[in-house]
């Protein structure tokens, strides 16, 4: 492929290690209810799937349970209170991120969380004025995986999508991606749930660590 235009990442489990904080919030609803906390690492793969995810963790909710509407609203604004306390980008991220910078290649962020509550943790990890875009869950007409947001990302930053990479570490990210024409990475450091066989989501490239992103990204160009 041509050196491509920008890469643009899911945010959770991707380009930030929102783990700590999302579980944290979850044991402070727990907390509430006179419930012990549960580990960090026994919720981190629950992480991805967002509010439905954690709840499932932490309630053994699903979204069709009567209980499911009021617990959630009360996770996020408990979540919002702190969004951005223990959260991290992931190790090796930051220096790949300066080489696209120096490649001339520009990046950006699309997630299926809400823009409001992703927009402080961008800020948080000082990250804001160096993305091109940041696409939340209901920025588009549908979230991932409809193409629909990545596909928004590139009408905000008039890169074409057949230049752009899209970086997830949920299958969906891929389906996304692909269907939206962009090339595709899965990125194995992340949460991935149940489903660590990233090799079975057909993505076009696979990368292990995030130091290794941007090497991986500017050989194939």
């Amino acid at each position: 492929m041509d050196r491509p235009q920008g890469v643009l990442f899911d945010l959770d489990g991707t380009l930030a290690d929102t783990a700590p904080d999302l579980a944290d919030a979850l044991n402070r609803l727990r907390a509430e209810h006179d419930m012990a906390p549960l580990p960090e690492e026994q919720l981190r793969r629950w992480t991805s799937n967002g509010t439905r995810g954690m709840l499932h963790a932490g309630f053994a909710l699903a979204p069709d349970d009567r209980h499911f509407p009021r617990l959630a609203r009360r996770y996020l604004q408990l979540y919002a209170a702190a969004p951005c306390v223990r959260t991290r980008i992931f190790p090796g991220l930051a220096e790949s991120l300066e080489a696209l910078e120096a490649a001339g290649i520009g990046w950006g962020v699309v997630t299926n969380k809400p823009r409001e509550l992703a927009e402080p943790v961008l800020d948080g990890l000082g990250l804001s004025r160096r993305a091109a875009c940041l696409i939340g869950g209901t920025c588009a007409a549908a979230p991932k995986p409809s193409p629909e947001p990545l596909l928004l990302a590139c009408r905000r930053t008039g890169w074409s999508a057949a230049a752009c990479i899209y970086v997830g570490d949920d299958e969906r990210d891929i389906i996304a991606g692909r269907d939206a024409g962009m090339t595709t990475v899965a990125a194995a450091w992340g949460y991935l749930g149940d489903h660590t066989d990233v090799t079975r989501w057909c993505a076009d490239a696979v990368v292990e660590h995030p130091a290794q992103l941007a090497e991986a990204i500017l050989d194939r160009s």
